[in-house]
């Protein structure tokens, strides 16, 4: 039977027995990692193993959100620490190919460490283009504000992740730099223009709408539906996501426990897949909260089937990659971005 269109994260480092109940009987499509999840190498593998075998498919997608600078779920002293995306982004200006080799180069490695723990997906990178009146929620996660130089190194970074066997994830579509609230504590809104929106926001995702991954963004973007976020807007996932910016690939919520939203769990991931995503993501490891969103989510069928096939055929093993030398060589061109 196929899984269930969602996924779920859980509470500590290893999998406690309702946990393991929980996963065997409701079968999400994968599960995604933080820091309260990982503590040393052989801990996350151990805990990788454990889902899967609870799950029964060896290949089912552990997902994290590992981009470097303040979000990243791996942290030193057992893993290195990585530059934020802005940092990378400010290389641009002075030396276009160095910042794209940076970019590379940071997922490139990033890749590596987690293909070494059994993840395959990382969300990341993110597109969004900051505003100065803007919430600092997206800030220095992004690489800055032009849109054709964001989708470079956009797709530098997905391309060095997908060399290095991990699915990239772009965010958050259909764009969050303008938000002036944190969706994480408030539902931002905004009254953009149509025009504005499409020749900036939208602009550096309709340039990789060609990759597999995609999450929303909790955002109500009043010129397309002045009711609902894009991830429970029927309007805008078919008529921006899909028809404007052009992706078809698999589309996943941002997380559905965020306080933009309101209603039920169960509400929120009916209302999620209702509106056109695939996979429904709940984050925080509250298993009533859980129970809620799998009873909410149906067995993967049809086009949202056909989705997840596409973007897990392009997983790859990693390709040759001498892990000393492209970090020698990250650090040498950081030191040109201070």
């Amino acid at each position: 039977m196929a899984p269930r269109a969602f996924v779920c994260g859980v509470a500590d480092t290893a999998l406690t027995t309702a946990e393991r109940e929980f996963l065997r009987d409701a079968d999400p499509w994968g599960i995604i990692l933080f820091e309260r999840n990982c503590r040393d190498d052989v801990q996350v593998r151990r805990l990788v193993d454990d889902f899967r075998a609870c799950v029964g498919r060896a290949d089912a997608p552990v997902l994290i959100d590992q981009e470097g600078g303040r979000v990243q779920r791996l942290c030193p002293p057992v893993w290195a620490r990585y530059p934020a995306a802005q940092r990378i982004g400010r290389l641009y200006p002075r030396d276009r190919d160095r910042a794209l080799d940076a970019a590379r180069s940071t997922a490139r490695l990033i890749a590596a460490d987690l293909h070494a723990l059994g993840i395959t997906v990382d969300c990341a990178p993110c597109l969004d283009l900051p505003q100065p009146d803007a919430s600092e929620v997206i800030g220095d996660r992004a690489y800055g504000t032009d849109p054709g130089m964001v989708a470079e190194l956009g797709r530098a970074a997905a391309e060095g992740f997908l060399q290095g066997g991990v699915l990239p994830i772009i965010k958050h579509v259909p764009g969050h730099g303008r938000a002036r609230v944190d969706s994480h504590k408030a539902l931002p809104r905004l009254e953009t223009p149509r025009e504005d929106l499409q020749r900036h926001d939208f602009a550096p995702f309709a340039e990789l709408h060609d990759l597999p991954i995609a999450m929303t963004a909790h955002v109500v973007y009043c010129a397309y539906d002045a009711d609902h976020p894009a991830t429970l807007s029927k309007d805008v996932i078919e008529h921006v996501i899909r028809r404007e910016i052009g992706f078809q690939g698999l589309l996943i919520t941002d997380d559905l426990s965020m306080k933009a939203l309101t209603g039920s769990l169960r509400q929120r991931a009916e209302l999620a897949l209702q509106a056109g995503c695939d996979i429904a993501l709940h984050c925080n490891g509250r298993l009533d909260e859980m129970e809620q969103v799998a009873d909410a989510s149906p067995a993967l069928s049809g086009p949202s089937a056909a989705r997840v096939d596409a973007a897990l055929a392009r997983l790859r093993p990693p390709e040759p990659f001498d892990v000393d030398e492209a970090r020698g060589r990250l650090d040498a061109l950081l030191a040109e971005s201070v």
